[in-house]
C-alpha cells in the first residue's frame, strides 16, 4: 500500500511538472507570419540621445563651419584637438545631445529640434537648412548611445550598448543569454517611451506573428522584462519551506501507513 502511495505522489509530481510544446517553441505559425509584408524600421530621435553629425560636399571648405571640431586620441588616452593627421591616433568627432526640449545647438544653423523625429526626418531637414549655405550638402546623422536593457528571467539580464541603430527582440534577448527555462515565453513586456510618455506591450515569442509589430524592432532605452513562469514563482515559495514539506509528507505517508494496517 505504502509503494502505491508513493507511486502516486510521483506520478503527480511527473504530470505537474510536464511543459508543453506550444508553451516552450517560439515562432509557431512562422511560415504564415513571414507572407506578411515586412516592417520598415527607422529610429526616432529622442532626449538625452547623443548624435554624431557630420556634413561633407565636394569642396570640404565650404561644409568646415558646420562640422563641431574633430579630435584624435593617442594609444596613452590623450587627444590632439584639431590636429587628427598626427600618426597613430584615431579620429573621432564631438557629438551632438538632444536636451529635454528636443533641440540641439548645431554650428551656423542654431537651435534645431530633432526630438520626436524619424532619423531619416532628421537628415532631410538638416541638408534643407544647409543648402541654403552650400551646393548638393550631405548629412550622415548617428546615434552614438544607443542602448536597450534586459531584466528578468534571461541568463546575462542588463543593459547592452549597441553599434547600430538596429536591433530586434530576439538579439536583445540573445545578448542577454536567452530566455531561462524558468521564462514566460508568451509575455514579454517592453516599456518604451514615446513623445515623452512611457507605453507597455506585451509580445508572445511562441507566435510568428511579434515579427510583424511595431515591437519586433526595439528602439534605444527600450526596457524588455521576461516574468518568471508559474514553477519559478512556485519553487521561489517552496524552496524556502522544502525541508519542512518534505517532512510533513513523510509524516503524513507514516500516518496513513499505521492506519492502514
Amino acid at each position: 500500500m505504502i509503494k502505491k502511495l508513493m507511486a502516486a505522489v510521483a506520478l503527480v509530481v511527473v504530470l505537474g511538472s510536464c511543459a508543453s510544446r506550444e508553451k516552450l517553441q517560439y515562432y509557431q505559425g512562422i511560415a504564415e507570419a513571414v507572407q506578411q509584408d515586412a516592417l520598415t524600421y527607422n529610429p526616432i530621435l529622442k532626449h538625452d540621445d547623443l548624435l554624431m553629425i557630420i556634413v561633407s560636399a565636394q569642396n570640404p571648405e565650404a561644409v568646415k563651419d558646420f562640422n563641431l571640431a574633430s579630435y584624435g586620441v593617442i594609444a596613452d588616452g590623450s587627444n590632439t584637438l584639431g590636429r587628427p593627421d598626427l600618426a597613430g591616433t584615431q579620429l573621432r568627432y564631438q557629438s551632438y545631445l538632444i536636451d529635454n526640449k528636443g533641440n540641439i545647438e548645431f554650428p551656423v544653423l542654431g537651435t534645431i529640434k530633432l526630438g520626436g523625429m524619424e532619423r531619416s526626418a532628421a537628415v532631410e531637414l538638416l541638408k534643407s537648412k544647409i543648402q541654403q549655405y552650400v551646393n548638393n550638402p550631405a548629412v550622415t546623422l548617428r546615434i552614438l548611445n544607443y542602448k536597450v536593457t534586459v531584466q528578468g528571467e534571461v541568463t546575462r539580464p542588463g543593459t547592452f550598448s549597441t553599434t547600430t541603430e538596429r536591433i530586434t527582440l530576439p538579439e536583445a534577448l540573445g545578448m542577454a543569454g536567452d530566455l531561462t527555462i524558468y521564462g514566460k515565453r508568451d509575455n514579454i513586456l517592453i516599456i518604451r517611451e514615446i513623445g515623452g510618455k512611457k507605453s507597455y506591450n506585451f509580445v508572445d515569442l511562441t507566435k510568428a506573428d511579434f515579427i510583424n509589430s511595431p515591437f519586433y524592432y526595439l528602439q534605444q532605452n527600450d526596457l524588455v522584462y521576461v516574468e518568471p513562469n508559474k514553477t519559478k514563482m512556485n519553487s521561489s515559495v517552496v524552496g524556502a519551506n522544502i525541508s519542512v514539506i518534505l517532512t510533513s509528507v513523510s509524516l503524513l505517508i507514516t500516518i496513513v501507513a499505521l492506519l492502514i494496517r
